[in-house]
């Protein structure tokens, strides 16, 4: 369906259909940030992102929360970083650029704005978008004293000593410096570069002893990126110190002096001694960025080093910072990816997969084949309707490509190559894995199992989502030990895990003693965790990290928040119209809160984990002198000085809780013109209600 049918929907049809992409859109995230293997190409990922924003502007109190961003690996200590490191939106092709345009438009409302920002008035930064390894240097009086991998956004990994070996990275700024800054860039490694070092990484494999190359895997590099992000993410520093690694800075984070603009700005890093890429270019309009993003995508193969797209933002700074972000990117930037390479292959089985929600996942069995410089040997099939859609048959020679040179997926089948023998793919029925039966509700692509926790695919799914990256973090077990724990009766729930000991460990094929006392000792690190990291390692359906991070905030404590959930299962009550009032949650994401909450096994993991972990209470990022810090608003009515979004991402910046409906705890509601129920209710419980320049005096303009 087009997103243009979204006029049509009615509201039961559009709760249906957003039940539908949440959960393909959860599925997704899970699989990219929680397990490393995106299912779904990135231009797929986007619509479906668009059609679900296009049904919730439609319809606004059925608007929920999306997650964001993986969180840090393992090995190195975490750093925050004073500003958020987000990733940005993707575009592939014009209509997208069209619509990036567009929105930055329509998220000013005052003549004077709406003139600065007419689509072909829009001053861009144009560059190349560098494949490598994405990083924040933080400068005190000039001198280098921390830098940090860009992790989740909000924390990173500690790549202080390696990054200081890198001779393109100042140790100390030139001339005059502010008192601090976070400079941002992109780590590297040129072609002529790597292919050196897999020539000698392959010279030292094969001067190994026979014994030892069985014993051994061959440690060359699949592509660039890998190789940079290796080599600096190295334990011993003077590893890396022997790496040919490059930077290119682009951004700033937290800083005692902003620039007032993205290209002046990019002056100021030249002095300091930093390398700009000379490919970077000022422009003004849809038709002068699409214009340089053509002639680099010209010069890409000739670059000495890999590029995937072309980035754009807006160069003034008082712009960016009105236009904030939203959810995992900034409103101000873009990324213009280039268009996928593709390869052919055969494709062996098509093989089931079952999550821990329950789906079953399609996934090609490839014959491996080399595709933008990786070696490709499984890729995603989406659904069973995709199956069907494209005839996809065991045996078929197929078109794979990798979206955004990143994520596999079988584009086509050449029918004309197929044995006359191969017979369309059934889709099972029965879980694969435990035998229960796979429904598919009305409505939705997906099929799940209905075996819940009896089906062991679920419940294994489930612990490797707890100890995830984005969830515990806890280092050192992965897939294969969970799954080894699981089937040998050592981990069975989550707070079995704080109760491994050495000895129930020793003996086991992989694990000595030097790494069985690393793993407890993470497992102790996690015994202390924050709410909203808490509330995500349970892996409740659609509560992705944003809608976690939005409960912590909105209730405080894991006590506060398990009493409001069990008291929300009545749908009359007050504590159900507390939860449905949080901006961005709505009656979709409540229900499966509260269907969580009625299972008596999920209470008895609750009241288990509380024996052993300590939930630490949500504490909101400082916003100093702000006299809306943790008040709760509203806003009803057209405002004429300011859109909706602005005035919201504006209480947001200033430590406030946005809410969509007004409640007892609701502090202001700001009310513009045509202003319906909201106000009148707001004046019959006693809130206190804003005019538009009543708001702005408060904030302070």
């Amino acid at each position: 369906m087009s997103v243009a049918a979204v006029a049509k929907l009615t509201k039961a049809e559009a709760t249906r259909e957003l039940g539908r992409l949440r959960a393909e859109i959860a599925r997704a995230d899970e699989a990219y940030h929680a397990k490393d293997s995106p299912e779904i190409t990135d231009a797929e990922y986007d619509a479906l992102r668009r059609r679900l924003e296009a049904i919730e502007a439609r319809f606004p109190d059925l608007a929920e929360a999306r997650p964001i961003a993986p969180g840090p690996a393992g090995g190195f200590a975490k750093l925050t970083h004073g500003k958020p490191m987000l990733s940005l939106e993707n575009a592939f092709d014009r209509d997208d650029v069209e619509r990036f345009f567009q929105s930055v438009r329509n998220f000013f409302v005052r003549p004077e704005d709406v003139a600065r920002v007419e689509r072909d008035a829009i001053r861009l930064v144009a560059e190349p978008k560098i494949d490598g390894l994405s990083c924040s240097l933080t400068y005190e009086k000039g001198v280098l004293v921390r830098a940090a991998t860009r992790g989740d956004g909000a924390v990173g990994e500690d790549v202080t000593e390696n990054i200081r070996t890198i001779s393109e990275i100042p140790p100390k700024l030139k001339g005059e410096a502010p008192e601090r800054i976070e400079i941002r860039g992109e780590v590297y490694m040129t072609k002529p570069d790597f292919l050196k070092l897999n020539a000698k990484l392959e010279a030292e494999f094969l001067a190994l002893p026979a014994e030892k190359q069985t014993k051994n895997r061959r440690r060359q590099f699949a592509n660039l990126r890998n190789a940079a992000a290796g080599s600096v993410r190295q334990l011993d520093p003077d590893i890396t110190r022997n790496r040919p690694l490059r930077f290119f800075a682009y951004a700033w984070g937290a800083a005692s002096d902003e620039p007032e603009g993205q290209w002046d700005f990019y002056g100021r890093l030249k002095a300091w001694g930093f390398k700009v890429n000379p490919l970077a270019e000022r422009v003004t309009g849809i038709d002068a960025a699409l214009a340089r993003y053509a002639r680099i995508a010209e010069e890409r193969a000739e670059l000495p080093y890999d590029i995937d797209g072309v980035v754009y933002k807006i160069d003034a700074v008082d712009l960016q910072d009105r236009l904030g972000f939203v959810g995992r990117a900034p409103r101000w930037a873009l990324a213009h990816k280039f268009p996928a390479e593709q390869a052919r292959t055969r494709l062996n089985r098509i093989l089931i997969q079952v999550g821990r929600t329950g789906a079953l996942t399609p996934v090609a069995d490839l014959e491996p084949v080399n595709v933008g410089g990786v070696l490709v040997a499984r890729a995603t099939l989406h659904n069973e309707d995709e199956i069907a859609r494209k005839d996809v048959r065991e045996g078929d020679t197929v078109v794979i490509q990798r979206a955004g040179d990143v994520i596999p997926q079988v584009v086509s089948v050449l029918t004309e190559a197929r044995r006359k023998a191969a017979k369309p793919f059934v889709f099972p029925e029965t879980c694969p894995e435990c035998g229960s039966v796979a429904v598919r509700p009305e409505g939705e692509v997906i099929r799940r199992c209905t075996g819940g926790l009896i089906c062991p695919a679920q419940a294994v799914e489930r612990l490797r989502h707890f100890v995830s990256r984005d969830a515990m973090d806890i280092e050192g077990l992965g897939e294969k030990s969970i799954g080894e724990f699981f089937a040998d009766g050592l981990v069975r729930t989550p707070a079995d895990l704080f109760k491994l000991k050495a000895g129930m460990l020793d003996g086991r094929e992989g694990w000595k003693e030097k790494s069985i006392q690393n793993l407890l000792g993470a497992i102790r690190a996690r015994r202390k965790v924050s709410l909203d990291r808490f509330i995500y390692a349970l892996g409740i359906r659609q509560v992705g990290q944003a809608t976690a991070k939005l409960l912590a905030k909105h209730y405080g404590t894991l006590d506060a928040w398990r009493r409001a959930m069990e008291a929300a299962g009545d749908p009359g009550s007050e504590a159900y119209a507390d939860l449905t009032s949080i901006d961005q949650i709505g009656p979709s994401v409540a229900e499966d809160l509260i269907a969580f909450f009625a299972e008596e096994h999920n209470r008895s993991v609750l009241d288990d984990l509380a024996r052993y972990v300590d939930a630490e209470p949500f504490v909101a990022p400082s916003a100093r002198g702000s006299p809306i810090a943790d008040k709760t608003v509203v806003f009803t009515g057209t405002l004429e000085k300011m859109t909706r979004s602005e005035a919201k991402a504006r209480a947001e910046a200033l430590g406030a809780k946005v809410a969509g409906s007004v409640s007892k705890k609701t502090d202001y509601v700001v009310v513009g013109s045509d202003a319906g129920s909201k106000a009148e209710k707001a004046r019959a419980l006693g809130v206190a209600t804003l005019s538009e320049d009543e708001w702005l005096k408060l904030i302070g303009g």
